[in-house]
């Protein structure tokens, strides 16, 4: 069926407002198509150092462009859980691409880091930045010039949304997402967050607490809790770029290596030297964008795809709006309960249904657009699968269950956890701001109260110890945006907070730092812009200031009289401490011109 009209009513707008920009891309992109990857163009000196390794057929092959050549960018590491299982990919996909007919290069590798591993610590300071650093890096590999298509292996928080922007920018090559998959389910999220709870009260040693941790995190594939990881995925498989059902198959399983293999032939396979030529930058448009936001509200996804989504829009040419989400959010039902929206985990999810049958129950009510080109081809209809290990070794597409196999896990559409999705777009006399409310309890959505002010998590996190944090609140942290240290996620104020909001105390937190897709019960105000250090009146806010936190009238305000507010001087910060260690001073020019987080916090589309 055809898109709900409101969907189609922000889809046009999207649409509208893009054109002075996707246009001209759409141009950059059928020029290069038309130039195409002609490797006897190159000399015999460049052609001979880019296939110097390979076998005298593949020289044979490439020297005249009578195969088509597939590249391989991977994220593989052997510290990371998400990314260790691509150390075997490569030998899978170049594999599959011989019996294909083809070829395959490992084109160039691209930094993983784990916000995980870096939470609270300097490094969190790199971990936005390495989005764009990604998407860079994969350029590099791309710019040889070299190949017919292109895989990429990534899966976590950064490294997907920055291959998705070099995806885009090198975008008349087809490009298909391969993903690892997750972990196997460990010790469950909400018994580790309770753990957590009792180490920051004092209740609990660090033997219990790492003890807990590594229950929870114990193998390879990304972590089970629906975070910016598998956000990630979902947003892969809903926009069309993973093969269908590819997204929670977990590594090291017959099934993950046949999709995995499958992928790679259907990377060749629609290359210019066949008959179903699908690039990248005119596969994904408006329509597809669009379908990613929808994906994101009905599983109450990551907040840090507010600033992805943005910035991997805008590699398309199509201006995606904080307006946008929210209006969307509106429009669209929540079906998922992942934790931390709920007590499952991402294997839940998938066992109870899993990407086939969300697309199934969103296509019923037109909340996605079905007349989208993917990487398998025409129209989402083709994801509303449930894959499985066929006789032979290959993969089978069975039709997505018609009820789902846990209802407190994954809803039909017409009995959705609530008719709203799960993020929205704060705005009032302290700027714009993104809260995620899916997780948040009803009584929760509208919070006044006076102003605590600090300018890190640490020193909350002092105050708390301390016993300061007594009655009704909201916390302040601020310069923590991308021009200030890199917008770290703020992770450790998750605990402390839900311990206080526990207690009986009604907090809540405004920050123009990031939260994460762990972001939970505890109302946030987050990716507050402008920020801080950029003038943002989040800089003029004080102690004992008035604040009203209204997520259900979309509104984030300081009850002040305007004119004494505005006469305020802005408030400073040494951030001296933020500019070296760790490799920060690495990242100053990148800190100088990011652009705000309204427009995707990026160093490439300020």
């Amino acid at each position: 069926m055809s898109a709900d009209k409101r969907i189609e009513a922000i889809t046009a707008r999207i649409v509208e407002r893009s054109k002075p920009h996707r246009l001209p891309y759409l141009e950059r992109v059928r020029a290069a198509i038309s130039k195409g990857v002609h490797r006897s163009v190159l000399s015999c000196g460049n052609l001979a150092h880019g296939f110097a390794v390979c076998s005298p057929a593949e020289k044979d092959a490439l020297a005249g462009d009578r195969v088509p050549n597939l590249g391989i960018i991977t994220s593989y590491n052997d510290m990371l859980s998400a990314h260790q299982p691509f150390e075997t990919y490569p030998a899978l996909i170049r594999e599959a691409a011989r019996e294909a007919g083809g070829v395959a290069q490992v084109a160039g590798g691209v930094p993983a880091m784990c916000d995980g591993v870096t939470q609270g610590q300097p490094g969190m300071e790199l971990s936005l930045f390495s989005r764009d650093l990604i998407a860079m890096a994969a350029g590099i590999g791309l710019s040889h010039n070299m190949f017919d298509s292109v895989v990429y292996l990534g899966v976590c928080d950064k490294i997907v949304p920055g291959l998705t922007i070099a995806a885009l920018t090198f975008g008349h090559l087809p490009a298909v997402f391969i993903p690892a998959g997750p972990m196997t389910s460990g010790l469950p999220n909400d018994e580790k967050a309770r753990v957590r709870q009792l180490f920051a009260e004092g209740k609990a040693g660090r033997a219990e607490l790492l003890e807990a941790e590594s229950k929870s995190y114990h193998g390879p594939g990304t972590c089970t809790f629906y975070g910016t990881a598998n956000s990630n995925q979902m947003l892969m498989e809903i926009m069309g770029f993973h093969m269908p059902g590819a997204s929670f198959i977990n590594p090291g399983t017959p099934l993950r290596d046949a999709l995995t293999k499958e992928a790679a032939k259907r990377a060749l396979a629609i290359t210019a030297q066949g008959n179903e030529f699908t690039p990248a930058g005119e596969m994904i448009d408006e329509r597809s964008i669009v379908n990613g936001v929808v994906g994101l509200h009905a599983t109450g996804g990551s907040t840090n795809h507010t600033l992805h989504l943005i910035a991997m829009a805008r590699a398309a040419g199509i201006l995606l709006t904080w307006k946008d989400i929210s209006d969307l959010s509106d429009v669209v039902p929540l079906l998922a309960r992942v934790y931390p929206n709920g007590l499952a985990d991402v294997n839940h999810f998938h066992a109870a249904g899993g990407m086939g049958f969300l697309i199934q129950e969103l296509l019923k009510t037109g909340m996605l657009h079905d007349d989208v080109r993917t990487v398998y081809g025409q129209g989402l209809q083709a994801y509303t699968i449930d894959p499985k290990l066929g006789a032979d070794g290959a993969v089978v597409r069975d039709k997505a269950p018609k009820v789902s196999h846990d209802p407190k896990v994954l809803a039909s559409i017409e009995t959705p956890f609530q008719p709203t999705g799960g993020l929205k777009m704060l705005t009032g006399n302290i700027g714009s701001a993104v809260i995620k409310i899916s997780a948040v309890k009803p009584e929760r959505h509208v919070i006044e109260a006076p102003a605590k002010v600090f300018h890190d998590q640490l020193e909350l996190n002092a105050a708390f110890k301390a016993g300061e944090l007594t009655g009704d609140f909201i916390a302040v942290v601020r310069f923590q945006g991308p021009k200030a240290n890199g917008m770290p996620e703020l992770h450790k104020l998750t605990t402390v907070l839900g311990i206080l909001q526990d207690r009986g105390q009604r907090v809540a937190l405004l920050t123009d730092g990031r939260m994460s897709g762990a972001s939970g019960k505890v109302p946030a105000a987050i990716h507050v812009t402008p920020e801080a250090v950029d003038n943002g009146p989040i800089g003029r806010i004080r102690n004992g200031d008035i604040i009203r936190l209204d997520a259900t009238h979309g509104t984030i305000e300081v009850l002040v009289n305007a004119a004494e507010f505005a006469a305020r001087p802005q408030a400073t910060a040494d951030l001296s401490g933020n500019e070296f260690g760790m490799g920060r001073e690495l990242f100053a020019p990148f800190r100088a011109i990011a652009g705000p987080a309204d427009h995707g916090a990026s160093v490439l589309f300020a």
